[in-house]
């Protein structure tokens, strides 16, 4: 991180301001500064969003998600660029797999979504996971409230893949997209099926062309299996549409689709209540991170530590009684 961001408040104040008035730079900066895992910058992070946080929640957040060659990048590509034609401003958060020699983001998204990158009413942030869900989503959830800070009202979030990140990002979305390919069959089974049950919309992609017919089909054979599961919400059934993001068909039916799904959550007041519990769950969950980084760090429980782990390993001790003699180490 620039040691311009080592010392003073007014440096931050001078940032805070910047990224209000829609600058560019400042925001590309504060994320950097949100990603920093150095102590003092997560103090000037706290500092930073404070500042901001009354410029925050005005944006509609999406989840986007899919399985790998579904077509996420082209079609969050096109859909963004109507977004911003239409006069949104678009930001897209995309979490990468990290590099596990540098623990930089390695998929590029900036050259996988190339209308975007060159749109000024746009701003693409891929962010590597470092290994880490929990890392991410806090990270992600922080960079998301710097966009809205600085004047962006669409956020999408996009995911690398199917799996828990999934379930992580629908918990600090208000919409969550999934993307699925034509053809259903296998994709109905195992962890897809955990998919469908946090999905408020499903999307067939790459329905154009001789894929048109097995994305109606599979769009079918999805509206069945949706049946059958409980909806998340009593004012909302997840829709199944055929979209094409190469040729830029169904996505208007989307964003009309995100439009009637936000005027039902807000009328009912879910909205707002979703919103509240998101920001309480995540709160206990930075909190649960800096109890366990405290206890690690406690030189009794690192003194304890090897002769513990080390009894747990052989079966000499249980786990509970284990967890029990470090808590009692650690004053709980």
């Amino acid at each position: 991180m620039n040691a311009r961001f080592a010392s003073s408040r007014d440096n931050i104040d001078d940032l805070a301001e910047r990224l209000l008035n829609g600058q560019r730079a400042a925001l590309a900066r504060g994320i950097t500064l949100v990603e920093s895992k150095k102590p003092a910058h997560r103090e000037q992070t706290e500092a930073l969003l404070t500042k901001v946080m009354g410029s925050t929640g005005n944006a509609f957040r999406i989840g986007i998600t899919g399985v790998p060659g579904v077509g996420k990048s082209t079609t969050i590509d096109t859909f963004g660029s109507n977004l911003t034609a239409a006069g949104h401003k678009v930001a897209v958060l995309a979490v990468d797999p990290s590099s596990t020699r540098t623990g930089g983001s390695i998929l590029g998204d900036k050259t996988r979504m190339a209308q975007l990158a060159i749109d000024r009413n746009a701003f693409i942030r891929p962010s590597p996971s470092a290994g880490t869900l929990g890392g991410v989503a806090a990270k992600t959830r922080e960079s998301m409230l710097l966009c809205e800070a600085a004047g962006f009202d669409v956020i999408l979030v996009e995911t690398v893949g199917i799996g828990q990140s999934e379930t992580t990002v629908a918990q600090m979305v208000d919409f969550f997209l999934v993307l699925m390919l034509p053809g259903a069959g296998d994709e109905l089974q195992g962890i897809k099926k955990g998919v469908l049950e946090i999905a408020d919309l499903i999307a067939v992609n790459k329905a154009e062309g001789d894929g048109l017919l097995r994305a109606r089909s599979a769009a079918s054979e999805y509206r069945a299996a949706l049946n059958i599961l409980a909806p998340r919400s009593k004012h909302w059934s997840p829709p199944v549409l055929t979209v094409s993001g190469l040729a830029n068909e169904g996505l208007d039916e989307v964003w009309a689709q995100l439009g009637i799904f936000k005027e039902r959550m807000q009328a009912s007041g879910d909205w707002n209540n979703k919103r509240a519990e998101q920001q309480l769950a995540w709160m206990w969950g930075l909190l649960n991170e800096k109890l366990q980084a405290a206890l690690k760090a406690n030189p009794d429980i690192q003194a304890a530590l090897p002769d513990v782990e080390s009894a747990v390993k052989s079966g000499n001790l249980p786990a509970t009684a284990a967890a029990s003699k470090l808590a009692s180490l650690f004053g709980i």
